[in-house]
This record gives structure tokens, sequence and C-alpha cells, in this order.
């Protein structure tokens, strides 16, 4: 009782972070940590809480060090200015087919990169070609909906689904070929509603003030970029091919493009080198987001290895006896609170004997958890970066975006249980 309640003040805190202004991977470290301390205080089996925290925690630490190694890739294009490559090649002033390649350019980047990076650098793109900033919002919008949409049926899109790839929930053909229609459509739908509200109007797209950024010739910027997706593309082969975790991967790919970078810049001095390296890169990386996912995912191993997950399921399967409705209430639930611990619930609730690798339920939590996030802005990080950057207004958002995202995630739902 008490570790429930400790957990429930917990995600109180980490959902209210704006209006008890502490930030939620403090809130995430202390209800993980202070969990397992109630949870061993309270038993005599000190030696079994210890070799069940070592199981949790191996787990964890699979997933934070595949995100420190995509995220530090994914710096390093961003230092040479990589995605230059996508961005220059968009030039439409006519709205509706802008929307669209800013909506579909948004959903097949989400699933290389991560939803969050994505959303970063479409808005980035928006501010070099929209002056307006008001025209500027409803592209922003569609940005947050593509962005969640495309990392849905990737297993390197959104860190919820890497969390079900690397737990053995699903793999990553499996997933793809059941999510991509349906995530597609997701995004479909409020496109097509945005088209009819915007046909015929133009950009206004005035020269706008570019950042400062170290210049870097294109050999580089082409070098990193393709070496950089190519690694991310390859993470997943690697894993069929040799059966080893994901991360490994990763770190390996992480080791091939740190060394690309030092034989790309070998021949500048050290002050120069600086903005391009790896361990410069590792620097700027979102740090409090990895200790955010421990936090977190310590917190629910403790109400796992206590049969409190497993005690909610029971619970719920006799409140609502179906699963796709508990499954879809739990993406809707993702648009008020933070997706993560609510997929790693999820993966505690329902275990893998019963529900095996690519079982429908770990398909549709996916989707779900992915997309639902998109209904309100505060519900993906996509969205609350996107807040952030274009001073974007929850009603605002509310009124005007928030009911096509939910349209769309319906529909999707609809055409993944339909087939």
């Amino acid at each position: 009782m008490l570790i429930t309640i400790i957990f429930i003040i917990g995600y109180a805190a980490i959902a209210l972070e704006h209006t008890i202004k502490i930030n939620k991977t403090a809130s995430a470290l202390l209800v993980g940590t202070v969990c397992w301390t109630v949870y061993a205080m309270s038993s005599t089996e000190s030696h079994s809480i210890q070799e069940n925290l070592s199981h949790h925690l191996a787990d964890i630490a699979e997933i934070l060090f595949f995100l420190l190694g995509a995220m530090t890739i994914v710096e390093l294009i961003d230092a040479h200015q990589g995605f230059k490559i996508i961005t220059d090649q968009i030039s439409s002033k006519k709205s509706v087919s802008l929307l669209w390649t800013i909506g579909l350019l948004a959903f097949f980047l989400s699933a290389v990169l991560d939803n969050l990076t994505t959303a970063i650098v479409m808005v980035s793109l928006l501010r070099k070609i929209i002056s307006d900033a008001d025209q500027r919002k409803f592209f922003a919008g569609i940005v947050i909906i593509a962005a969640n949409a495309g990392g849905a049926w990737s297993p390197i899109g959104d860190v919820t689904t890497t969390m079900l790839w690397i737990g053995g929930q699903i793999t990553p053909l499996h997933i793809m070929k059941s999510l991509f229609i349906p995530s597609l459509v997701s995004l479909v739908i409020p496109l097509m509603y945005l088209s009819y509200k915007m046909r015929g109007q133009v950009i206004d797209n005035q020269k706008i003030e570019e950042d400062d950024f170290i210049e870097t010739t294109a050999k580089e910027r082409n070098t990193m970029f393709f070496v950089g997706l190519g690694i991310l593309l390859f993470v997943p082969i690697f894993k069929t091919i040799t059966h080893l975790p994901p991360y490994m991967g990763m770190m390996l790919g992480l080791g091939i493009v740190w060394v690309v970078g030092e034989i790309l810049h070998s021949k500048k001095d050290e002050e120069e080198r600086k903005p391009f390296t790896a361990s410069y890169a590792l620097s700027r990386i979102d740090s409090s987001s990895i200790l955010f996912f421990l936090g977190i995912l310590l917190a629910i191993g403790c109400l796992e290895a206590t049969g409190l997950l497993q005690s909610l399921a029971v619970n719920m399967n006799d409140a609502f006896g179906n699963q796709d409705l508990i499954i879809l209430l739990i993406g809707l639930a993702s648009a008020i609170v933070d997706n993560v611990p609510l997929v790693a619930a999820t993966m505690g609730m329902y275990d893998l004997s019963s529900f095996p690798t690519d079982h429908e339920i770990w398909e549709f939590l996916a989707y779900c958890a992915g997309t639902g996030g998109s209904i309100l802005i505060i519900g993906s990080a996509a969205g609350v970066a996107v807040m952030g950057m274009e001073k974007i207004d929850f009603l605002w958002y509310l009124k005007r975006i928030s009911l096509l995202a939910l349209l769309g995630y319906f529909a999707g739902a609809g055409i993944y249980l339909l087939f």
C-alpha cells in the first residue's frame, strides 16, 4: 500500500511538472529509489530483492545505452548540419502541397530518428520557409501528429516502441508491417481536413535570418548524414543477424560514426574540431531524459516485483473485459501523462508467456501509446518541444488540432482492429 501511494504521488508530480515547477527527472529518480527502499525495508529476503533489482536494472540498462547511442548519433548529424540535405529540397509555396510534404517527411523521418528529434528538425525547417507565425502553427501541429505517428510503426522511432522491441514484445519487421498503414491513416485524416481548410492559401515566405552555425563542407554534411542514418537503419539488421541485444548494434554504430567524425576533421586543430566531436555531442544530449527513464523504469520494476501490476491487470480485465478497449484507453491516457511509464506498466501487467512476441496486444499498445500522445500538445515529447519552440498555447492546440488528432487516432485504431 505504501509503495502504491508513493508511486501515485510521484506520478502526479511528473504529470504536474510545469505546475509544481519540479523537474520530472527529479520526481522519477525519487519515486524509483524510494519504492525499492520501502520494498527492501519491509522484507526479510534481502538477497532475493537484490537479485530482483539486478535483473530489472539489466533490462533498464539495455534501453538507456540504446538511447544514449541513438541520441549521440543524431546530435552528430545535426552538428554537421546533415539535415540540410533534406530541408534544402523543399521550396513549395502552396499551403496544401507544403502541408503534405511536411507531414509525410516528418512521418518517415521520425521512423528513422525519433519523434522528438524529428519535431525539432521540422520546426527549425518551418521557421526558414514560413515567416507568418500564425500560419506556421498549423504546420507545427501536423508535425506533432506526423512525428508521433511515424515513431509508432518503427522499432527505433519512439522510445516506447524501442522499449517493446528490447523487451522482446515485438520484432522490427512485424511491427513495421502491422502498424505502417494504421499509423499512416492517423496522419492522413488530419492532413485531409487541413488540406480542405487551407485550399488556395499561399505561403508567406519572406527571407528569415538563419541561426549562427559553424559552417561545414558538403562532404562533411553528406558523409555524416548518410553514415549516421545508415547506422540507425542497420541496428535492427544487426540484431537479426547476431541475435545480440539492440544496444550492442547501437554501440557498434556509435563507434563507427565516432571514428568517421575523427577522420573527417583530422587535419583541423583542437579548437576547430571540438564542435564536431562525439565527446562534445555527448555533452549536448538530453542527459536528464536518460535519468528520467532510469527513475521511472526502476519504479515500474518495483511495482512488477511486488506483484502490484499483475493485480492491476486482473482488475482491469474484470472491469472492462476487453483487452483492446484497455489498450485504447491507455493510448488516450498517454495524451495526459507520459507514455513511457504507461507502456512500462503495461509490459509488467501482461507477461510474455501469456502474450508472446508479436501478439496483437503489443502491436496495438505501440500504436496507441505512440499516436495517442498527439491528442493534447502536452501528451508527447514532440508536442512539448514544439510548444516551447513555437509558443503554441495549450488551448489553441486543443481547439484546432486535438479533434483532428483524436479522429486520426480512432481511424488508425479502427484500421488496425479491422485487419
